[in-house]
């Protein structure tokens, strides 16, 4: 359908412009008397709003700057033994963000903690919630450069605002004196106001050497793993099964005999 200037220039003058995308198609459903007036009305309507959704989503996923876009159905439970699927589910529903608690998820190098906590972090975008996921090793480096420029509170800002922060391999080596005060200042303004998931290597009981100042360690621990579900991740690594295996043939091959015509 031929739509006049004026008529496309309003729809745009209220952001609708992209609901004529799927206007010819509704129209020509009403047309064929599938769509009453109120009935069409409510779908182009919908259409719009879906859109928005989307769009939305779109947004918090590439903000959230996720390593790889995993998400909880293409987790492999069968290969985590001891973990409970029902207390992942439950996480998944993002009421720990809602009641401001943490995640910690730690474990041996390759059993899915950085796979998981990106899950809840898509899963949380779904909901309409900000995240932000980080290494570790980037997240210390980006406040140490910061401090050189005058930054710092601005990158501070950053890490504390989104709903959910994700802090992955945490804990890979001991902390120098400014990165534990950066890792303190984001555990103590957080607390109590947004969420944090943090994956690991070590246990939280082992994370007390990795601080220069126990006192500043033990103020951090019992803000973080106090306030925080635990879900310990064992089994083999995904890594080592998902690497190219030795060749083998599907069948073995002999030399083909020698076949004596009869003469």
């Amino acid at each position: 359908m031929s739509l006049s200037p004026a008529f496309v220039g309003q729809f745009k003058a209220l952001k609708l412009g992209r609901m004529l995308d799927t206007l010819d198609v509704r129209l020509d459903q009403a047309r064929q008397g599938q769509l009453g007036y109120l009935e069409f009305l409510q779908l182009i309507l919908q259409d719009e709003i879906e859109r928005r959704h989307a769009l939305g989503l779109r947004l918090r996923l590439q903000r959230a700057s996720f390593e790889e876009p995993k998400t909880l159905e293409e987790f492999d439970f069968s290969c985590m033994p001891g973990i409970q699927p029902a207390a992942v589910r439950d996480l998944a529903t993002g009421l720990f963000i809602e009641k401001r608690e943490h995640v910690l998820l730690y474990g041996p190098a390759g059993v899915g903690k950085t796979h998981l906590a990106q899950a809840f972090g898509h899963q949380a975008c779904r909901m309409g919630r900000s995240v932000l996921f980080v290494k570790a090793a980037k997240f210390f480096r980006t406040l140490q450069a910061s401090r050189a420029d005058n930054s710092w509170e601005a990158d501070i800002r950053r890490f504390l605002a989104p709903d959910l922060l994700i802090l992955d391999d945490f804990g890979l080596k001991p902390m120098s004196m400014g990165q534990a005060e950066d890792f303190y200042e984001i555990v103590a303004e957080r607390h109590l106001r947004g969420s944090i998931i943090v994956t690991s290597n070590r246990p939280p009981a082992d994370w007390l050497p990795l601080f220069p100042d126990p006192v500043m360690a033990n103020s951090a621990l019992d803000r973080l793993p106090h306030n925080a579900h635990h879900l310990v991740l064992k089994g083999d690594s995904y890594r080592k099964r998902q690497r190219p295996q030795t060749y083998v043939p599907l069948c073995s091959f002999t030399e083909p005999t020698d076949v004596q015509s009869d003469e």
